[in-house]
């Protein structure tokens, strides 16, 4: 009976899945994100590809003033160790990976990456549909890097640049080791880590190129959508893993068109990023650092970026013995809202060492000390200016010829 019944199971079972329509098979992923897979010479590899006119408005920049950027300079105030030269044959890349902890087990499975082409910027990007097509990936960026008289990426020095040169080793290929780097998170960092709360390409596009992204993946997804194709062969959720890295390309491009512009006019900037152009023209040019400074400050800026840059830029001037600047931007300094002691010592110092006048000195000291119990100073800082002041008291009797009192 318990056999029968079992039969009698199985023949139910199988009419049931006779019924069930089969799940049609999922569409080529060369329709679905519009590319095509092209011989690498090692293997089958899918490459979208996407042209934009030079005139193509990212955001706020036109692509096509990334050829005016001036790249030895820019390299320069990075200190790269590669001059870089002839913009039109830059490669500028981003890489989506596995994961973020690098080392042999992270792939680079999207490789997005764009050079000048006549009047037109081309954006290729290469997919490996499965691990086993790396060797095809490798082989299609190749030539890319070698007629390449640079890389542009964006924190591309600790991450994208480093994986991809290990992968390359991993396959037995040749990373090219002369080939100049330019990465742009270095100077980002330089103008903006002031600005805004962080220097993520993100904000950078948001707050800088002016574009904000619709229904934009967020980076920390993106493994996870990869394996999940890697099972299922489902391509359509890639489309926007494909838009994201494109869009990060594009802002990259206009990056280096923002830095070409900023450092040729400085019509369009406000005065925190004027003042952040000077600390990124300060390793190479330092009169053109000192004159963003005070263009900064001319503009209005305020607030605590304000008080860094006159104490910064009078530490300049006074390195240089002009003590007229020094002393009008310590003077400056010593208004600000809040108690800094900093520019009270280097006035006090001033014209204790300098003019040698130790009754200014100690008015200047009195004051000091006066604004810091006020404020609730730190004990360290109080007890600084009073033995400053007890010093200066006994250097201004000597000087008037009275024998010094001691001081109650």
């Amino acid at each position: 009976m318990a056999a029968h019944s079992l039969d009698d199971l199985r023949r139910v079972i199988r009419r049931i899945e006779t019924r069930r329509p089969k799940r049609p098979a999922p569409a080529p992923i060369e329709e679905v994100l519009g590319g095509e897979l092209v011989d690498t010479g090692s293997g089958p590899l899918l490459v979208v590809r996407r042209e934009f006119p030079l005139s193509h408005q990212h955001g706020r920049q036109r692509l096509g003033a990334a050829l005016e950027a001036p790249l030895e300079l820019l390299s320069a105030m990075t200190r790269a160790e590669l001059p870089l030269a002839d913009a039109r044959r830059l490669l500028f890349l981003d890489a989506e990976t596995t994961g973020l902890a690098g080392g042999t087990g992270t792939y680079a499975f999207l490789v997005g990456a764009a050079w000048l082409e006549d009047d037109r910027l081309v954006l290729a990007q290469h997919f490996m549909r499965d691990f086993d097509e790396e060797p095809a990936l490798l082989a299609a960026l190749k030539p890319l890097l070698e007629r390449a008289s640079g890389v542009v990426t964006f924190n591309g020095s600790t991450f994208d640049l480093p994986l991809l040169e290990t992968r390359f080793i991993m396959a037995r290929g040749r990373w090219p080791a002369a080939l100049p780097h330019l990465d742009l998170l270095r100077p980002a960092r330089r103008v903006w880590a002031s600005c805004f709360a962080d220097c993520r390409l993100a904000t950078l596009e948001r707050e800088v190129i002016g574009l904000v992204r619709d229904d934009d993946i967020p980076g920390g997804f993106i493994p996870a959508l990869y394996f999940d194709y890697l099972r299922s062969r489902r391509a359509a959720p890639l489309a926007r893993v494909l838009a994201h890295n494109r869009d990060d390309i594009l802002t990259l491009v206009g990056l280096l068109a923002w830095f070409g512009g900023a450092l040729t006019t400085h019509e369009a900037l406000t005065p925190a990023e004027l003042g952040g152009l000077g600390r990124l023209w300060e390793p190479v040019d330092l009169e053109r650092a000192m004159a963003c400074y005070r263009g900064a400050l001319e503009a209005g800026l305020t607030g605590a970026l304000a008080q860094a840059i006159r104490l910064h830029l009078a530490r300049w001037e006074k390195r240089f013995a002009r003590w007229d600047a020094a002393c009008s931007l310590w003077e400056e300094a010593a208004r600000h809202v809040g108690f800094d002691p900093r520019p009270w010592e280097e006035l006090a110092k001033f014209h204790e060492h300098r003019r040698r006048d130790f009754v200014t000195a100690r008015a200047v000291v009195e004051d000091a000390l006066g604004l810091a119990e006020a404020a609730g100073a730190p004990l360290r800082t109080v007890d600084a200016f009073t033995h400053r002041l007890g010093r200066l008291e006994r250097r201004a009797t000597i000087a008037a010829g009275r024998p010094s009192e001691p001081r109650e």
